[in-house]
């Protein structure tokens, strides 16, 4: 019996892992702070284009890859 309930609360705690509450992430107050902050979300968005760029059209991964990015006229 405690062998049954353990992996039904096990089942549980698994199921909900992906509903966490997001990591609170403090807002930059220096202005070098702010500035890494942006740098990164350049250097993220210009990695997101190069992926899309690079993936071919038959790949199913291509329509998440590509969203959110302007595509370039071929």
């Amino acid at each position: 019996m405690k062998r049954l309930l353990t992996l039904l609360v096990l089942g549980a705690v698994g199921a909900t892992a992906g509903c966490t509450i997001p990591t609170y992430e403090a807002e930059p107050v220096s202005v070098y702070q702010w500035e890494r902050r942006q740098q990164a979300i350049e250097r993220q968005q210009a990695e997101r284009v190069r992926l899309c760029r690079i993936t071919k059209d038959e790949d199913p991964r291509k329509d998440e890859l590509c969203r959110g990015v302007e595509r370039e006229n071929d």
